[in-house]
């Protein structure tokens, strides 16, 4: 089974966008799931959306959390997404 992709909404010269993405990296040893960086001002819809308010993870249109990372809270909406196993790191 394909892991899940969380897509990390964001911007360029944006430090928490680059935190964000950072720590997530770090739940990529627990967690199986890929990261799909959006910048938010290459559409104007999603700049509409998001303006100043990123960074902003989500997964199949769930928000899990903004501006920060919030290890508890994707740990626990992980455990419950099938293909993103406790322990099975991808390679």
């Amino acid at each position: 089974m394909a892991p899940p992709e969380l897509i990390l909404y964001g911007r360029s010269y944006c430090h928490l966008c680059e935190d964000m993405e950072r720590a997530l990296r770090t739940l990529q040893d627990e967690f199986r799931f890929t990261v799909a960086v959006v910048d938010v001002d290459s559409d104007p819809a999603l700049e509409a959306r998001y303006g100043e308010r990123v960074p902003v993870l989500v997964h199949a249109g769930k928000e899990l959390c903004h501006y920060f990372l919030d290890p508890a809270a994707v740990r626990r909406y992980l455990t419950g997404v099938a293909g993103a196993a406790l322990g099975t790191a991808a390679s």
